[in-house]
This record gives C-alpha cells, structure tokens and sequence, in this order.
C-alpha cells in the first residue's frame, strides 16, 4: 500500500485578496485554512506534506505555518521560482510572478517520489476530499498504470462566492467517471439562480446547472513530472508573444494528455461545499463555517492543541 504525499500550493500572494491570505487566521486559535486541511489529511493517511512557496515568504511561512505542522507529519518545502524553466527561454524584465499551477507541481519533480495529491493553500475542502484522494493513491498500483491519475470533482454552485468571480476548471465527465475534458475558466459569476463565464471581452456564458468543476484537487503519480517537464517547453514556444502574462495551467497539461490518450482520470466526488478567501470580504464567511464545524464536533475548538 503506498504511503502518499501532499503537495500544498502556497506560492500565491492573494492579489485579489490584497495580502498574503495563505496565512490570515480563520480558527479560534489562530488556525488557517491549510491548518484544517492538512488535519483532514492526516486522519486520511497522508504521511509527507510538501510546501510550495516562493522564497522571499519562507521566513513568514515557517513562523506562521512550519513551525507547527513540523511537530504534526513530515514536512518539506521547495520554492517555486520565476527563473526554474528551460534553458534558452529569455523572461521580460517585467515578469514577476512564476508561471501557474503547472509549474508550481513541477517544482517538487525533486521532493516527490510516491503518489500524491495536490490542493490550493487557501481552499477549505473538506474532510471527504482527502478521505476518497488517499483511498485511491494507496491503493494505486504504480507499476501497472503509471498514468493513471485522478482529480476530486466539486458541484459547481458549491464553489462560488458572492463577491466576485472565481476560475474554475469547468469538466467533462464519462458515463464511467473518467475525465474527458477540462476548460479553465479564470472569471466565474454567480448571476442570480444562474452561474456563467466570461469570453473575451464582456461576453457571458451560462454554464449548465450543476456542473462538475475542478478546485485544483489532483491525485497523481511520479510519472506526472516527466509529463510536466515535457510540456514545460512547449508552452513557452506556444505563448512566445504573451510571456508578460502566460499561466503554465495544470488543468491544461492534464487535458493535453487526456486527448492525447496518454493518461486517465477517474473523477473522484465530494459533495461538501467549498469555503475560500478569494476576496477579503470571504473571510467572514470562512470563519462562521468553521465555527460551525467545531460546535458540530468535526474539529476540535484548539486544532493542534498548542
């Protein structure tokens, strides 16, 4: 049985946020989002976490977030940097973020050797996700399907908030729960009883009543770094004119090779509802929740018991 790992995207600075929201307390005792959802991992049987951050926030990280999930499971970290890409590529000077979620998994080529998952550090999932991602990453057998993958799939109306869009990898999905195909949408609107998406300009889409979304909720194996690396060059070749703004997007790899029959995702479901801080006014909504959650009895009141 494999012991998987998890990979914590936590590079973002919150732009729309305005703050560095990764580490903005939503518990009673300080806890942040990743707190719970590292908990839930570990009751799942995730044994290694392994953050992915940019290195001008290590000092805050470590203070805020290592210093205790240290003493919880096996940690690591690994920085995800502007200048970690092909040799021959030339960055505009004005370029400062690095280059999306894709190459923030590719970041870890080098501290993931086992199956794993991988999440958003300002997502709150819930306890189910982890739950049904570390019962297929234990039992997967690597040697056999070594592209065999897998992805948590959210009800879209679960996802939204009131103030504001989201991007969301808007899927569809066979009669046999298999992924057939992934579109990211960056800006996502909740329009009354309606929820649609924005093309080009001010040209808004309905997306159909519950769909399947993703929240960046992967599973996959050792395998998946090779794939990553292989793409890495042809997304520059691809975006050679957008350089400024191209997103290395991990819902775009993982269709790429869907299509081109490389690999396969089984669509895993979760019917919690998602919580996030996507914009300031969130948080609120975060912290009632969890609240909630606690009187409940899903978490205790001091997380850690520190």
């Amino acid at each position: 049985m494999n012991k998987p790992t998890l990979a914590v995207m936590a590079a973002g600075m919150g732009s729309r946020y305005g703050g560095l929201k990764q580490i903005d307390p939503v518990g009673p005792h300080g806890e942040i989002i990743m707190d719970y959802s590292i908990y839930d991992a570990i009751l799942a049987g995730f044994k290694k976490v392994v953050f992915i951050i940019k290195e001008d926030i290590k000092d805050v990280f470590m203070e805020k977030v290592g210093s205790h999930i240290e003493k919880q499971i096996e940690t690591e970290y690994v920085y995800q940097r502007l200048d970690d890409i092909p040799e021959g590529i030339s960055i505009p000077s004005e370029r400062v973020k690095p280059w999306g979620t894709g190459h923030a998994v590719l970041s870890c080529r080098n501290a993931i050797k086992e199956p794993f998952a991988v999440i958003n550090a300002d997502d709150f999932y819930g306890r189910s996700t982890f739950m049904v991602l570390a019962e297929y990453l234990k039992n997967l057998d690597v040697a056999k399907n070594p592209h065999d993958y897998c992805m948590v799939g959210f009800v879209m109306e679960n996802t939204l908030t009131e103030n504001g869009t989201v991007a969301r990898g808007v899927c569809v999905v066979d009669e046999d729960g298999y992924l057939v195909q992934i579109t990211e949408r960056t800006k996502i609107k909740k329009f009354g009883n309606e929820t649609k998406y924005m093309e080009g300009e001010d040209n808004w889409i309905t997306i159909p009543a519950g769909s399947i979304v993703s929240l960046n909720t992967w599973g996959f194996t050792p395998a998946f770094f090779s794939e990553l690396g292989k793409k890495f060059p042809e997304f520059f070749k691809a975006n050679k004119d957008n350089l400024l703004k191209a997103e290395y997007f991990l819902p775009d790899v993982v269709g790429s090779l869907i299509k081109e029959k490389v690999a396969r995702v089984k669509v895993l479901k979760s019917h919690d509802k998602w919580y996030g801080v996507t914009y300031r006014e969130d948080k609120p909504v975060v912290v009632d929740a969890i609240r909630e959650m606690i009187k409940k009895g899903v978490y205790p009141e001091n997380l850690w018991g520190n």
